[in-house]
């Protein structure tokens, strides 16, 4: 018997490496999903009625602005789990959304993905501290050895952190260039 999406989405949170992007791949290959009539690089397993779909849909057509191919993941209920799959040029990454809605939380919101992705995609508002913002990813990537990338999407905006640039003595002045611009 075939496995539910909920059981493969589990089978994530054991693999690492070219298992979980090839484990990404088979999610996002499911029959189940389907793009939507609007948007036909959104593809969806349903959850329409969440509390949150709206939210996650307007992300998505971000990312898809921004050339990526969008697969909103359901909520299993059962366990925590990230929000999209994002694909772009055949390389597949699993992101978990934070809406920034105040000021001085990104930390917080940073924290509260773990255990949900390795990747965390922060929509920002156009007036956030850029020197607390630097300082909360910093801090995210120092305390977390597995978090691989934080992806901001800000207004039309969207750059990407990885490890190696939010350690960098550098890392303010780059991110003040994305950010403030």
């Amino acid at each position: 018997m075939e496995n539910g999406i909920t059981e493969e989405l589990a089978k994530l949170r054991t693999l690492r490496g070219a298992d979980f992007v090839k484990q990404l791949k088979a999610i996002a290959a499911r029959k189940e999903f389907h793009s939507l009539v609007t948007d036909p690089d959104i593809f969806t397993v349903g959850g329409e009625n969440d509390a949150d779909y709206q939210s996650l849909l307007l992300v998505a057509r971000k990312a898809v602005e921004h050339g990526y191919r969008v697969y909103l993941l359901p909520n299993p209920h059962d366990f925590r789990t990230a929000d999209f799959i994002l694909e772009r040029r055949n390389v597949y990454k699993l992101f978990d959304l934070k809406n920034i809605t105040g000021k001085a939380i990104v930390g917080s919101r940073l924290l509260e993905s773990l255990g949900q992705a390795n990747r965390v995609l922060l929509n920002m508002p156009s007036d956030y501290n850029t020197r607390l913002l630097a300082a909360d990813i910093k801090n995210y990537f120092n305390s977390n050895t597995d978090v691989l990338e934080v992806m901001v999407f800000r207004g039309k905006k969207m750059f990407s952190i990885d490890k190696t640039m939010a350690r960098s003595t550098s890392f303010y002045r780059i991110l003040k260039n994305y950010y403030e611009q």
